[in-house]
């Protein structure tokens, strides 16, 4: 305890550090200007740009658009304000900013007429009596890196995600290259992301930088975020932020869902596939008054058909089911730096699934039929309350918490899982300067609760961990070409002791245009290992756990890893339109690891390594505009993912070692195109030489190709509907024989988990949208 004794005290002090600029010489002015923008977001951007060297206060008024400055006119001018403002995408009076900057402000952020990034100008005719006005419109940019982050940040907005159907997360990265998304296996229809060759395990996913789906909720929380609920998705790839936790190794997600004071009113959405599967969501948002808003957010899917089999194995290829969720948010805003926000959400899914010819009502528990069943209770509360001073807008505090309660109830065949997850999460920041806004810092202190509960047959699993934190990020921009982002933090885990987090993240502009970051830092997390492997549950493999510290998560110790990165980005005019390129490498050294081993075909192990274990992920990417409206985004990436087995160093399993990627959407006249094109490389299979010669497999799988399309039509102004369709899968790829033993689902050899392609083929739907703004 002397630890954390310490480091309250540190933050203690901290916190009381003098912030105001000491200076002797001083002649003060104040100014008032319009300032273009359009939500509480705009505020914080403009307010945080114009606070420079020498400037005292700035304030913004987000209904009358006019910033009131307090400057130091001997140390900077009324002219570098704007021009900061200017350059952060928001116009300043007369002056407009660049049309590449505004297209990368967040979707709700964009004040200008919808589809225009240039504003109205006039051009005088030769005669010079007649006037004629134009519109310069180009197509706003859907996704995009920030410039300034020294954290380097992918941004996914809204109209990415109308690319594709995206009926929910899970589906929300099918037009982004770096992000992967699979089926878990062939019997649950639950998917898992993989991001730097790692498994979703090893990303933390967060919802407005609150925890989301994790530990038990892992396998099927990805669908319990409907896609029209979200407003962008924020990816950062490596270890990003000791303010968000530790648990971070590949990288981290975080999803911003609509906000009620600048959202639709409504916004229906209805998606029918010829799967038979429906989804239908439901946006509902209201201004109550100035200070008041509120929203409510409903989502239901639901697939009835019981023979759909188009790998015809007897098996469904997807379980049928239905998933209800909601979510019912508020928001207070008193214009005086007092905001607040809380919500409840809430989720119930059933699923059933196996063979086509199981009855859950006869078959259950019986060698009649195989089949599954999945029944998924989630409740969530949340709030944050933040502060941010009226005369010293780089000072705020906040505080975040959290109560999450997740059950499964669930059968696999014979076997059976049961499992309950309680958390509790809080999050208090406080973030100022040193002395002016070179030097700024945030630190806080945190607490984190996870009760689990798991049954899984006969055996009982449970534990409780209780870590309480604290951490400490300082930022030095000597200017928009420098700036160094240093952090640790320190934990105790009540089952594995103390442990400290540091990271580090460094941009560095050289010329206008190039962003050349680093980042290293930490990670670590404790594994769930029955709810992170379904192939534990979909197999006639025996289960083995090869642990030696009794009292801790299922006798193991906490997955520790080291995450080095490397990134330049680079913007620049190619046939006369902006276009960008960029290239990353990252490095992840784990130094602990829970390792799963599937190399014995009857049999699953988990094991606590310490032995060599690393992964290497490099993409290049480059998007352009060669036609006007006509967008191209192509990348590639290359995976070198490695663990040790048994003594023996293999590739990891079921990672493509290479993928590429292309992506080309062209508007016009209210009509929309959009074309996805993947290829999968090789993938290296677990070993299924012990198997009887029908149920063996080769040691690779070949390379395969993946289509989508969608067009949408959009009609009407004031309101708006769109009208889409699409087919997923154009080539009709499945996966071959993708159940080991599918003739024998209670044999030695069955074995649904070994799934390195699609196994639903061809898929078409048709969807309608309807906002109201």
């Amino acid at each position: 305890m002397k630890l954390y004794k310490c480091i309250i005290l540190v933050v203690i002090l901290l916190s009381g550090i003098t912030t105001d600029a000491q200076t002797t010489d001083t002649k003060n002015t104040t100014a008032q200007f319009s300032v273009a923008g359009v939500c509480e977001q705009c505020k914080a951007r403009i307010e945080d740009a114009a606070m420079s060297k020498g400037v005292l206060s700035a304030q913004w008024d987000v209904d009358t658009k006019v910033i009131k400055v307090v400057y130091d006119s001997l140390k900077t001018s009324l002219e570098k304000v704007k021009k900061r403002i200017v350059a952060a995408g928001h116009d300043v009076e007369i002056t407009h900013a660049a049309d590449n900057v505004y297209n990368k402000l967040p979707a709700c952020c964009h004040y200008r007429e919808p589809d225009e990034t240039a504003h109205a100008s006039k051009i005088e005719t030769a005669s010079k009596v007649q006037l004629k006005e134009f519109s310069v419109a180009s197509k706003q940019t859907t996704t995009y890196i920030s410039t300034l982050n020294p954290v380097r940040t992918e941004t996914i907005t809204s109209k990415e995600l109308l690319k594709a159907a995206c009926c929910n997360l899970s589906e929300s990265f099918d037009t982004n290259p770096s992000v992967d998304v699979s089926y878990n296996d062939a019997v649950t229809g639950s998917k898992q992301i993989q991001l730097l060759g790692l498994s979703g395990n090893y990303t933390q996913l967060t919802v407005e930088n609150l925890p989301g789906p994790r530990g038990i909720a892992t396998p099927l929380g990805l669908n319990a975020i409907a896609g029209p609920w979200i407003e962008s998705i924020q990816l950062v790839k490596g270890m990003g932020s000791v303010a968000n936790g530790y648990e971070s190794i590949a990288g981290q997600i975080n999803v911003e869902l609509k906000k009620p004071e600048n959202s639709e009113q409504l916004l229906a959405n209805v998606y029918v596939n010829d799967f038979g599967k429906t989804d239908l969501n439901l946006n509902l948002s209201k201004k109550i008054n100035d200070k008041w808003s509120t929203a409510l957010l409903i989502h239901d899917d639901f697939l009835t058909n019981k023979q759909l089999d188009n790998n015809k194995d007897g098996f469904r290829d997807l379980p049928t089911g239905n998933l209800v969720s909601i979510i019912n948010r508020w928001k207070y805003d008193n214009g005086k730096g007092l905001l607040a926000q809380f919500g409840v959400k809430g989720l119930n899914d059933d699923r059933t699934g196996g063979q086509t010819a199981y009855n859950p009502s006869s078959d259950k528990y019986t060698t009649n039929y195989y089949g599954i069943g999945i029944r998924t209770q989630r409740y969530e509360a949340f709030g944050k309350i933040g502060y941010i001073f009226p005369e010293q807008k780089y000072k705020s505090i906040g505080l975040q918490l959290s109560a999450i309660s997740h059950q499964q109830d669930s059968y696999f065949g014979l076997t059976t899982y049961n499992a309950k997850q309680r958390n509790l999460y809080g999050n208090l920041i406080y973030q100022s300067i040193i002395n002016n806004t070179m030097h700024t810092f945030r630190t806080g202190v945190s607490f984190l609760y996870d009760n689990y509960n798991e049954q899984f047959n006969a055996a009982s699993f449970k534990r409780n961990e209780i870590v309480p934190g604290a951490f400490f990020e300082y930022t030095y921009m000597p200017s928009e070409k420098l700036s160094v982002v240093a952090g640790i933090r320190a934990d105790h885990n009540n089952l594995f002791g103390a442990f400290v987090t540091p990271r580090l993240n460094i941009r560095y502009e050289p010329v206008q245009g190039t962003s050349i970051r680093l980042a290293a830092g930490r990670g670590q997390r404790t594994a769930n290992i029955f709810a992170e492997n379904t192939s534990v549950f979909v197999s006639s493999r025996s289960l083995e756990l090869l642990s030696t510290e009794q009292g801790k998560a299922y006798g193991f110790n906490p997955e520790v890893a080291w995450n080095k990165g490397i990134s330049v980005d680079q913007q620049f005019n190619l046939f006369g339109r902006n276009a960008s390129a960029g290239i990353d490498f990252y490095r992840n050294d784990f130094t602990n690891q829970v390792v799963v081993d599937l190399e014995d075909p009857r049999v699953i192990k988990f094991y606590n390594s310490k032995d060599k274990s690393y992964s290497n992920s490099l993409q290049v990417s480059l998007k352009l505009e060669p036609l006007e409206k006509f967008n191209v985004s192509l990348a590639y990436r290359y995976f070198d993912v490695k663990t040790t087995y048994d003594g023996k160093l293999l590739q990891r399993p079921l990672i493509s070692r290479q993928r590429a990627f292309a992506n080309f959407d062209y508007a016009f006249s209210g009509w929309k195109f959009d074309y996805t094109f993947n290829y999968n490389g090789s993938k290296r299979l677990p070993s299924t030489d012990a198997n009887p010669e029908p149920d063996r497999r080769n040691a690779y799988s070949p390379a395969y190709i993946l289509m989508n399309a969608q067009v949408t039509k959009s009609v009407g102004k004031k309101r708006p509907m769109d009208f889409y369709i699409g087919v997923e899968n154009i080539g009709n790829y499945i996966q071959p024989d993708a159940i080991i033993a599918a003739n024998e689902p209670f044999g030695r050899s069955f074995d649904a988990s070994m799934i390195w392609a699609p196994i639903t083929g061809r898929m078409l739907y048709a969807g309608w949208r309807l906002k109201i703004k």
